[in-house]
């Protein structure tokens, strides 16, 4: 219990991959909780063939830690993480750079393409309410639809398609964002009270210098969600690349439960993601 009164927030995540190896390969994993998080009972194994294999942990942007493979022999890997994650950490603020840097179009988020669509959709608000109209703009005109975007699709892509999943809401709230000069960032995370249960992606905006968590889906809490990898698109957090070699995912089962009660999440309200 908290000095407060207030008892610590826990969350289990885990997540276990079916994948097979058909070339000798090399991977980039990201599906760890950030390094400051407090984690407990941690375990990350990937085997093939029942044989352990040696990953390597590499420090990634705003505690992001990013696993690596390397020479890979051909066979079937069972890969699987688990860990409590106790507490929250400190609202990160916006630095200097990421002013600059998540302003900028990007390969997913291609806010140049459609300045004039954000702008006619949105029209001429600035500050708090350009984060929510960006944020309802994706939730009332698009789908969430599993399966129906593919992995090139950008916001452009989605806007047109009006349909998607978790990462196409975020790219095009996103990209509406820097449309108005607005710093925003991808996130990928665990979210306890998902559904259907998977890695997630929120969009983090910039207002009065800290960032704030938006999820365009609606499909789970804020208050709980763990900080895996933030980047300015999906490119920058997806939870397996592959960097040589040729491998096949079956099948993929991710989880992410809280201690006590799902917090009820009011969309109007300002959450840091923690």
């Amino acid at each position: 219990m908290g000095e407060d009164g207030s008892v610590p927030l826990v969350r289990h995540v885990a997540a276990q991959f079916d994948i097979s190896v058909n070339a000798p390969a090399d991977v980039i994993l990201s599906i760890t909780p950030v390094m400051a998080h407090d984690r407990r009972e941690e375990r990350l194994e990937m085997t093939i063939n029942g044989v352990p294999m040696v990953i390597d942990e590499v420090a990634g942007p705003v505690g992001t830690r990013l696993h690596t493979a390397r020479g890979l022999p051909v066979g079937r890997m069972t890969l699987t993480y688990r860990a409590s994650v106790h507490g929250e950490l400190t609202p990160a603020r916006v630095s200097a750079l990421e002013e600059i840097e998540f302003t900028r179009p990007s390969r997913y988020c291609d806010s140049d393409r459609l300045l004039a669509v954000a702008q006619a959709e949105l029209g001429d608000i600035r500050g708090l309410p350009l984060l929510a109209a960006a944020r309802d703009w994706a939730n009332t005109h698009l789908a969430y639809v599993s399966g129906s975007s593919r992995p090139v699709d950008s916001a452009l892509d989605t806007y047109l398609a009006r349909r998607g999943v978790c990462r196409d809401f975020a790219h095009l709230v996103i990209t509406f964002l820097r449309a108005y000069n607005v710093p925003a960032r991808l996130v990928s995370v665990y979210a306890p009270g998902l559904s259907p249960m998977d890695f997630h992606a929120v969009v983090e905006a910039a207002y009065d210098g800290q960032w704030w968590v938006l999820d365009a889906t609606g499909l789970a809490p804020r208050q709980p969600m763990v900080r895996i990898a933030t980047g300015a698109d999906t490119s920058d957090t997806a939870f397996l690349t592959v960097t040589r070699g040729l491998v096949a995912l079956h099948d993929i089962q991710v989880t992410a439960t809280i201690d006590g009660d799902l917090p009820v999440d009011d969309p109007t309200t300002l959450v840091a993601l923690s």
